[in-house]
């Protein structure tokens, strides 16, 4: 199986296209695959708790969101009003995950 970087840069307001990214996620989760859904720029927003019902989903299945910190910060938000999960994470963290030969990055 691989692992998979899903990298979501647009936020819910953008259209469907986030909220189907996420359900990706949640698809190749359920089909075993190791899964990080990392929301940069506008994304962060969808880890509020009121986002994509995707998300919820991803992380009961084991997945994980990660969040930029820098993104959040920039949009006046904290860590603590972050959806429950979800984590705080800076690009080395990201830039060390994408670097591992396993990893499949997919950028929406």
């Amino acid at each position: 199986m691989a692992d998979y970087l899903l990298t979501e840069s647009q936020g819910p307001w953008a259209g469907p296209g986030a909220d189907r990214f996420a359900e990706d996620a949640v698809a190749l989760r359920a089909a075993g695959h190791r899964v990080v859904l990392f929301l940069v720029e506008n994304g962060v927003v969808a880890a509020l708790p009121s986002g994509p019902s995707a998300l919820h989903t991803l992380l009961e299945r084991g997945g994980e969101v990660w969040v930029d910190g820098f993104s959040l910060a920039h949009r006046a938000l904290t860590a603590d009003q972050l959806l429950d999960g979800a984590r705080l994470v800076e690009m080395a963290e990201v830039a060390e995950r994408l670097l591992e030969p396993q990893v499949r990055g997919v950028w929406h």
